[in-house]
């Protein structure tokens, strides 16, 4: 019995020296909270501000060691991550592009954290919170007119181009991945239509990548993988179409599971601009990366779906729908080069133009961005057309759903076209009307190649 007491009251003391050390939690008036309606200002307030802010707010359950120290990691975990009090000194583009992270984060489950909820349920953010931060982030605006004359094909008359710039010669990102000239070689898994950014985004991956995709080898992907993310400013056309504007980024994640341990087995990089500048230049960089993919760790890190017919047990992680071509087309376009693509919101459809080797031989014989291009015989060019449906991992996303149509262009020769259409639900032939051929003709082959450094 005497050393039972003992051990309690040596438990006792500890328990009360723990009690002495206490480091601070820096606490401050806001200096430049985000810049918000007063409705949702309230909701972020009451749900993330406790962590989220200068202004921390501890139950006082909170203020016992041990649990003081993991609550205090917390708050300053997710203040260097997100500070709402200082949010409102960046531009309000920066501004609504980190609510839509945080209403990601929290529609995937990631945020606000499950240990912390489970002790503090008053942070849970209610369905009709959330449906009221949606709805004020409103991604599907639609976009102002073109300010300038378009074409008659509906393009829209853009700035002078910078000159290509040369692509072995671009610099390594912060962290040291090196950019990957090849990229534009690569073939395309997938395609995005943003509306949190208003930009559209080709998703491609090197061989390792494909042959991962095809064969549904995606949990993990193999280390060797490299994914391209690039993206554009939306466009308007007078015809009412939606395209590629002008060059912002490209992203590669390259895999490598002891290389980058530290990182979630991914390499990171992201290089802006026509001149390819890395975006990164210290460390936050790379927490920056991290910290947005984790809510998809489940996928391996990826948020955008490959388009196979790959099956997969994990939710989401392939998109089978959209690669639903049927058998019996001539060619099947998937794998081939993209384009350029558009979107029509009147029909909510998203199409991107494939072209085969001959025909991306034809765009890289002539200049990087050819005013109208020209295909030597051989040449295919393929429109495939899909419904959208709504990023399952990313609010303010769409991507391809059910195919709706594919067209094929063939040069046979010099000024001999010859064009085939099918759609319906077994995209079955079609016969269209000799004037319809002949205005999705010159169409097609009227697309200009989306723009890249």
């Amino acid at each position: 019995m005497k050393s039972s007491w003992k051990f309690f009251v040596a438990i006792a003391v500890v328990f009360v020296v723990l009690q002495c050390v206490r480091p601070g939690i820096p606490s401050k008036p806001a200096t430049a909270e985000i810049e918000v309606p007063a409705q949702i200002h309230r909701i972020l307030e009451s749900d993330c501000y406790a962590c989220h802010s200068d202004q921390p707010r501890l139950a006082w359950f909170d203020e016992i060691q041990p649990g003081y120290w993991l609550v205090r990691k917390d708050i300053l975990t997710a203040r260097g991550h997100l500070d709402f009090s200082t949010l409102g000194s960046k531009p309000a583009a920066a501004q609504k592009a980190t609510l839509y992270e945080a209403v990601n984060m929290i529609q995937l489950g990631a945020m606000p954290l499950s240990r912390f909820v489970a002790l503090h349920p008053q942070a849970a953010v209610s369905p009709g919170d959330l449906a009221a931060l949606k709805t004020y982030l409103s991604p599907w605006a639609p976009l102002p007119a073109p300010s300038v004359a378009a074409g008659g094909s509906g393009f829209p008359a853009l700035s002078a181009e910078a000159p290509p710039i040369r692509l072995e010669g671009v610099s390594a990102e912060w962290n040291g991945v090196a950019f990957d000239p090849s990229f534009e070689s690569w073939k395309p898994l997938s395609f995005t239509d943003r509306g949190d950014n208003n930009t559209f985004r080709f998703i491609l991956g090197n061989d390792i990548a494909v042959q991962a995709a095809e064969s549904g080898r995606i949990s993990p992907w193999p280390d060797g993988t490299r994914f391209a993310k690039i993206a554009w400013q939306q466009q308007p056309g007078s015809d009412g179409l939606v395209y590629p504007g002008n060059f912002v980024q490209v992203e590669l994640m390259t895999k490598d599971s002891k290389k980058y341990a530290t990182t979630d087995g991914w390499g990171w990089g992201r290089w802006r601009g026509v001149d390819l500048k890395p975006y990164g230049s210290d460390a936050r960089f790379a927490n920056e990366c991290t910290g947005c993919h984790e809510p998809v760790k489940g996928n391996d890190y990826v948020y955008t779906p490959p388009i196979t017919s790959a099956p997969s047990t994990l939710k989401e992680a392939v998109n089978n729908r959209a690669a639903a071509l049927s058998a019996t087309l001539p060619y099947q376009p998937l794998r081939w080069t993209p384009i350029t693509m558009f979107v029509d919101a009147r029909t909510r459809t998203m199409s991107t133009l494939y072209g085969n080797e001959n025909a991306v031989k034809s765009l890289h014989a002539r200049s990087a961005s050819p005013a109208a291009p020209v295909y030597d015989p051989g040449a295919v060019l393929a429109l495939a057309t899909w419904a959208q449906r709504d990023d399952p991992h990313w609010f303010g996303g769409r991507i391809p759903d059910i195919p709706v149509s594919v067209e094929f262009v063939t040069v046979r020769a010099q000024n001999a076209l010859a064009y085939r259409r099918f759609d319906g639900p077994n995209l079955a032939e079609a016969h269209p009307s000799s004037a319809s051929i002949g205005q999705r003709t010159s169409f097609l082959v009227g697309l200009k190649p989306a723009s890249l450094p």
